[in-house]
């Protein structure tokens, strides 16, 4: 049984590049583009599972309105929360954190934002919520629309990255799409990155 799972990061949000995390702005009219551009008449899907956050949800329920798709929303799949980080911009959190941003890129167990999640309990609830998902819809083809965080901490499972690393190990820019091969056998489950497209 094989199972095909497709992870879309949202478009650009109005606002623009920032620590968002829980901050819920909506996808900006270029984020929209974005998101359109990324899919196109030929993907199919059989459910689409969505994030909670404006950014995420809106996009996800006007694609399953116009396919007709059935919609999951997952609290669990929700962006890392960032603490006093959100809503400023990374050269504002360099002016006023110093190098503590650097240190959180290298080292993001042990460096987390004033008040934010600890990206160990960030990674337990995003894998738990996305192995669920995965045993639930094995054999069919899903489109996860979630965060840039979110899509890391899932590859850093799949891939074996060390979650101190998972940050820097690749881009995961807006409307970023990766697709993830499930295959169950006899012989065990097999993960596979089949495609990172940022």
């Amino acid at each position: 049984m094989t199972t095909v799972i497709d992870l879309i990061r949202h478009g650009e949000p109005e606002g623009g590049p920032m620590f968002r995390g829980s901050k819920d702005d909506p996808l900006s009219h270029k984020g929209w583009q974005q998101m359109a551009s990324a899919i196109s008449n030929s993907d199919h899907w059989d459910v689409i599972i969505s994030s909670p956050m404006a950014r995420c949800q809106q996009f996800a329920e006007q694609l399953s309105g116009q396919r007709q798709i059935p919609l999951h929303i997952d609290n669990g799949l929700r962006e890392i929360g960032f603490g006093e980080w959100e809503g400023m911009t990374a050269e504002q959190v360099g002016e006023r954190y110093g190098d503590h941003l650097n240190r959180f890129w290298q080292d993001s167990i042990n460096f987390i934002p004033p008040g934010g999640e600890p990206v160990n309990g960030f990674y337990d609830r995003v894998t738990r919520s996305f192995n669920d998902w995965q045993q639930k819809l094995a054999g069919q083809s899903v489109l996860v629309v979630c965060h840039g965080g979110v899509i890391r901490m899932i590859l850093a499972d799949v891939l074996g990255i060390p979650l101190e690393k998972s940050f820097v190990g690749f881009a995961v820019p807006y409307a970023c799409r990766s697709r993830l091969q499930i295959d169950q056998s006899e012989f065990g489950v097999i993960r596979s990155l089949i495609s990172h497209q940022p």
